[in-house]
């Protein structure tokens, strides 16, 4: 294999569907050094949001980031960093040589491979063309932006705080900035959306040519406002409405050369997500701030999920972890399933894609055509059940 068959970049354009043996390569992304920031601070709470994120806190922004940098210091050694994602929260509401800071933060405690992804997430109202001037100087090429939908009615049900036209000047100024990849999250299947504006929110988010969509259902989370309001009796979401949304989805962008490789993400070549890669492979990452999941020496810890908890442990020099667990023996096995067959690329079967081939929701799987093993992959075909099959292999015994 050659250096460029190696090559991170070259990976993950493989691995959106360029090049017929290139699901193969998708694995290799486990190898990567992923890090990942989070800044918890917005100007308001969606009402379907379950992050770790605040509201009203911006004066302690300056004092956060320091705790954030001060945590990246103590980490143990690692390996240099592929890809950086800084996700909130709006990270996009912290001045940018701050959020600079964490990444020269992370180089210094580190290193950064040469041509790495640096990628933030954003929300179109807070994007200005001297934010995306000052954010491309501090070595960000990569933006995902809160889009969600280009409908203003499923906008004001999300509680979001822009208009679509937002959106259409975020992605202009990005480019001009020189961003080389720009994002737009979508959610599909708001009470009250139908299949009219949900193509055409597709066909204009797909008008401003991202080299990168990704689309989620909205989900009823327990705790939020929306979980409230569905509990007292407020419209749910339909999930066979969310269905054909995402058939739809499927179909459009798909005609408009963004291929899927994971449930809910579609890329042009060379723009697939490389943080998101090397979780899906299976691989460790670092992650910091408040709330900051990471996985690491084979185990997976958390940090305390409150602002003033996390100050506080940081500030007085603790750790911020909240709680670990070890993954080992057959935990990992069905771990390393369960995150790989997300992908289109699917997964080496191993152990437990072997114990679910040969067990009878196995076998109804099979025979409806839901999963495929091919040259010892499993793989999912029929993405919506995708859920369905993460649960048979959790509920998988150890041989």
């Amino acid at each position: 294999m050659t250096d460029r068959d190696t090559d991170p970049a070259n990976l993950a354009a493989r691995s959106a569907g360029d090049s017929p043996d290139s699901v193969l390569l998708a694995d290799r992304a486990g190898n990567w050094g992923a890090a990942y920031v989070h800044l918890p601070f917005c100007a308001r709470v969606c009402p379907y949001c379950d992050f770790a994120v605040v509201s009203g806190r911006d004066d302690l922004i300056e004092r956060y980031v320091t705790a954030v940098a001060n945590e990246i210091r103590r980490e143990d050694d690692w390996r240099p960093l592929a890809s950086i994602y800084v996700g909130g929260g709006t990270p996009s509401r912290v001045p940018p040589v701050m959020i600079g800071n964490l990444i020269r933060t992370l180089e210094e405690r580190f290193g950064i491979e040469p041509g790495a992804e640096v990628s933030l997430e954003a929300n179109p109202e807070d994007w200005t063309p001297d934010v995306a001037a000052q954010l491309a100087a501090q070595g960000f090429e990569r933006v995902s932006f809160g889009s969600q939908s280009f409908d203003q009615d499923v906008l004001d049900r999300l509680g979001r705080r822009h208009h679509p036209e937002q959106i259409a000047a975020a992605v202009t100024s990005a480019r001009a900035a020189g961003f080389r990849s720009v994002n737009l999250d979508l959610i599909f299947g708001t009470p009250g959306e139908t299949l009219v504006s949900w193509n055409e929110t597709l066909d204009r988010a797909v008008g401003l040519g991202p080299d990168h969509v990704s689309c989620y259902a909205l989900t009823v989370e327990p705790g939020t406002e929306l979980g409230r309001a569905v509990a007292s009796g407020a419209p749910a979401p339909d999930p066979d409405t969310q269905a054909d949304f995402y058939e739809s989805a499927c179909d459009r962008l798909s005609h408009a050369g963004l291929v899927r490789y994971e449930v809910s993400n579609w890329a042009r070549p060379g723009h697939t997500v490389r943080y998101n890669l090397a979780v899906w492979a299976g691989g460790e990452y670092l992650a910091f701030g408040m709330g900051a999941h990471r996985f690491r020496d084979g185990t997976r810890s958390h940090n305390r999920r409150l602002l003033d908890g996390y100050l506080e442990s940081i500030e007085h020099g603790d750790s911020a972890a909240a709680g670990s667990e070890l993954i080992e023996r057959w935990s990992a096995e069905i771990e390393r399933v369960f995150l790989g067959i997300r992908r289109v690329a699917g997964v080496v079967a191993g152990d437990a894609g072997s114990a679910l081939m040969t067990s009878e929701e196995g076998h109804r799987l099979l025979a409806a055509g839901v999963i495929e093993f091919v040259e010892g992959r499993l793989v999912v075909r029929r993405p919506l059940l995708t859920d369905h099959v993460a649960r048979a292999v959790l509920a998988l015994a150890p041989p």
